[in-house]
């Protein structure tokens, strides 16, 4: 069990020592160049954009404005989060240093056409699964 102990029993029995100040550096950058981060984004604006001008009606409206909103603070927060004091020491990487150095994983060293299509497979498919979507919605 445990009970409260009072400051002058702690005192007698050690010193309550205060903790050292220590600068703290942290790494919020993801690494990778900024540009494939603004093209995901982009993929899920350009779905949600295809899906509104193809079945455009009043009642979708709310539905898809809620939906870019989801979309941009999904993205957003991480971005502010990366920009947010304490400064981070790190800058995210350059493209042309993703080009040349690629980038190491967990699965291993990938290069930078490897790692953009890792990262944009997802985007890019849902996309097109919307293209197909609005298709076959014309052809029905």
């Amino acid at each position: 069990m445990s009970r409260p102990y009072s400051r002058e029993t702690i005192a007698r029995h050690g010193a309550v020592l205060e903790a050292p100040r220590l600068r703290t550096r942290v790494d919020r950058t993801f690494e990778l160049p900024t540009g494939l981060y603004v093209a995901t984004v982009g993929c899920y604006l350009a779905f949600l954009a295809t899906l509104a001008s193809a079945f455009a009606a009043p009642g979708l409206i709310i539905p898809l404005a809620i939906c870019a909103l989801i979309v941009v603070a999904i993205f957003g927060v991480p971005s502010a989060w990366a920009r947010m004091a304490p400064a981070s020491v790190k800058r995210p990487m350059a493209f042309n240093q993703f080009e040349s150095r690629g980038i190491a994983t967990l699965t291993g060293h990938l290069s930078a056409g490897e790692a953009t299509v890792q990262v944009l497979v997802l985007p890019v498919l849902i996309v097109l699964w919307g293209l197909a979507v609005v298709t076959i919605a014309a052809l029905v």
